[in-house]
């Protein structure tokens, strides 16, 4: 239990920091209360679970080819770019407005999914993070504690996933339109830097 728990506070500590999908579920949340800011979390998580088996599976060197790293940095630069337009696009909608328009559920968890999917940051986690603790359980503790240890770091991006809802979600109860523009703005900005971010690596990667 005690290498679970360590595991979970690794899962908990790299999802922590500020990233596009942090940004999202704030300004989802805000918007359209937990549920919404819930399903852009596990739609990231499910990405990242399709990682861990690739990688778990011996497929990591496909992550790695030059096609495979320009198309994440491409296409995760049009995903980001998009949705931090779309934010900054209903920066003046009210929740209700915008929950009564074509923002679902499945569209929440969508969002998440292809952030997380075409995020190569997420690659280089599970290769570098997850790769190297995979390695290092089959080694010295054999096969059957990687499972253990996944299902800990996944235990942990889960609990933080609730965490950001819930706060995202106290904003959509308590705070007033001023604040909730406020929360779209800073949103909207940090999705369209992380998309320039991806985009100026997909022209790297593609031009050297």
């Amino acid at each position: 239990m005690n290498a679970f728990f360590t595991y979970m506070v690794l899962g908990i500590s790299l999802s922590a920091p500020i990233g596009p999908i942090n940004a999202a579920q704030l300004d989802r949340g805000a918007r359209m209360g937990f549920t919404h800011a819930w399903l852009l979390g596990l739609g990231a998580m499910c990405a990242d679970f399709i990682y861990m088996l690739l990688i778990y599976f011996g497929l990591a060197h496909f992550l790695n080819t030059p096609f495979m790293k320009t198309f994440l940095w491409t296409f995760g630069s049009f995903i980001l770019l998009y949705i931090g337009i779309e934010t900054l696009k209903n920066i003046n909608a009210t929740p209700e407005i915008s929950t009564r328009s074509s923002q679902t559920g499945m569209n929440s968890f969508r969002s998440g999914f292809l952030m997380a999917l075409m995020n190569p940051l997420n690659i280089l986690f599970w290769l570098g993070i997850y790769g190297s603790i995979l390695a290092n359980s089959v080694q010295n503790q054999g096969l059957s504690l990687v499972l253990w240890h996944s299902m800990g770091i996944f235990a942990g991006i889960l609990l933080w996933d609730v965490v950001m809802a819930l706060m995202a979600s106290s904003f959509h109860r308590f705070a007033g339109p001023s604040t909730l523009r406020i929360i779209s703005v800073v949103s909207g900005l940090s999705l369209l830097g992380f998309g320039l971010y991806f985009g100026y690596h997909a022209f790297v990667q593609l031009f050297g």
